[in-house]
């Protein structure tokens, strides 16, 4: 939601990896997100390169990805893709929320793959892959800041603007 809000208010593009995967009609790409599962990263990357290119040609100058990346073959994509467009990640934003939150947050939005289980399994991915991703792009210079993602949307969106106002991003 904060991404999207985000872009939103600078006119930037929304890129969700979520709502990408849920916007495709493939029975295959359904089945695995029923179950909670994540897409392979080939296939993921290859969804956002296609997204992105799509987003670049509608005339998006900004473009935020919103769920990505989620492990190290997705963030070697992204350093790669960098690298070859010319096109850097000028920050990563991680939002900090107790598991318990999350939870209760996920099982209020009521998507179809938001089972109790397929939320714990989800979490224990997150856990596993996500902060090793954090420390590799941190160490190819991207920006990472960690924001408190509790309170209402508002607040938290308050907070995003300020970290990125202070950074010059916005």
């Amino acid at each position: 939601m904060q991404g999207q809000m985000l872009a939103a208010r600078q006119g930037w593009t929304w890129l969700s990896t979520g709502q990408l995967l849920r916007d495709n009609n493939d029975p295959e790409v359904m089945a695995i997100l029923k179950k909670g599962q994540l897409l392979g990263d080939e296939q993921m990357c290859e969804m956002l390169e296609a997204a992105i290119a799509q987003a670049r040609n509608a005339g998006a100058k900004q473009i935020i990805l919103d769920g990505f990346p989620r492990t190290m073959e997705q963030a070697k994509w992204l350093a790669a893709r960098s690298t070859k467009s010319g096109e850097g990640v000028d920050m990563v934003v991680a939002l900090e929320v107790p598991e318990s939150e999350v939870m209760k947050r996920l099982e209020l939005r009521g998507r179809m793959e938001d089972t109790p289980e397929t939320i714990a399994y989800r979490m224990n991915v997150y856990r596993q892959k996500m902060y090793p991703v954090l420390g590799a792009l941190a160490e190819d210079g991207v920006r990472i800041t960690h924001l408190d993602g509790t309170g209402t949307a508002g607040e938290v969106h308050d907070r995003l603007y300020d970290e990125l106002a202070a950074n010059g991003l916005v």
